[in-house]
């Protein structure tokens, strides 16, 4: 398959049909690609919709954002049918209850396959933002193969990536969206992990470049990257696919999942396999 890792702007909108003039032409860019993913908290440019003192303010830009949800989940199952592709949509608040989730929708050429929600909330969303976490992962089974969701943080836990290697899960997905340096770097280094241990395919997908009229997403770093084990199946380093840092754009990467197998079976070194070989372990006397 091809794979397309988004590195996304946050832009301003002054009406919804300019997001989805902007969205129409990601899409189309990618064109081609079989899979394309956008990154946690894109889809809060969306606040730009309430003008800049809404905007500007940490809980009415939930709210905002979460208005327009529906027609968000609309615009992105036209694109996947019309371009014959998956889309993992941006994240976004969602109010199930009283606090919000922070929810990534994978959509398919057939309609909607399914969401994730983000499992364990980092410091400024617990302490500032007030978004919660959701626990409870899914698994997508679809016609590129089984798919994971692990929304930045949530690639940092290793466990979080094993219960879904065990449900067979040989691609996962890491939307992503970090103010400085060293935050993208937790999550490329968690991202890169989950593809050593797990011997599986992983993509990230971060938002880039600077926001002066919303502080939730001020600053923006990362780039865009595919990552694998490096254990003879694939590159050496690791790294499958990446593209300049904080740069806007597409990252592609064609990808045969088939190898995914072949490295649990018979890589280099077996992570996955010998995974309980760690499990129990404790200190000797």
């Amino acid at each position: 398959m091809k794979i397309a890792a988004a590195a996304y702007p946050i832009d301003w909108f002054d009406s919804f049909a300019d997001y989805e003039a902007k969205l129409a032409r990601w899409v189309a860019d990618a064109a081609g690609a079989d899979l394309l993913v956008f990154p946690e908290y894109g889809a809060m440019e969306l606040a730009s919709l309430g003008g800049r003192e809404v905007a500007g303010d940490l809980e009415a830009s939930l709210h905002e954002v979460a208005e327009h949800w529906d027609a968000v989940h609309a615009l992105h199952l036209r694109l996947a049918a019309t371009h014959d592709c998956h889309i993992l949509g941006a994240s976004g608040p969602v109010f199930d209850g009283p606090r919000p989730v922070n929810r990534a929708v994978l959509y398919g050429p057939q309609g909607m396959i399914g969401h994730q929600d983000k499992q364990i909330m980092t410091r400024f969303e617990r302490e500032d933002w007030d978004v919660t976490g959701a626990p409870g992962l899914r698994v997508f089974d679809t016609a590129l193969g089984r798919i994971g969701i692990l929304i930045c943080y949530d690639s940092e836990f290793p466990l979080l990536g094993r219960v879904l290697a065990q449900a067979g899960v040989e691609l996962l997905l890491v939307p992503s969206c970090t103010d400085t340096v060293a935050g993208f770097n937790r999550v490329r280094i968690g991202a890169m992990a989950r593809a050593l241990e797990s011997q599986c395919v992983v993509v990230q997908a971060p938002t880039v470049g600077a926001c002066d009229w919303m502080p939730a997403l001020d600053e923006n770093r990362g780039r865009g990257a595919v990552y694998g084990p490096p254990d003879g199946f694939w590159p050496e380093t690791g790294i499958i696919a990446e593209g300049a840092m904080d740069q806007p754009g597409w990252v592609f990467a064609d990808v045969d999942l088939s190898r995914v197998a072949r490295s649990r079976n018979d890589g280099a070194v077996l992570p996955f396999a010998h995974w309980p070989e760690s499990c129990g372990v404790g200190l000797t006397p």
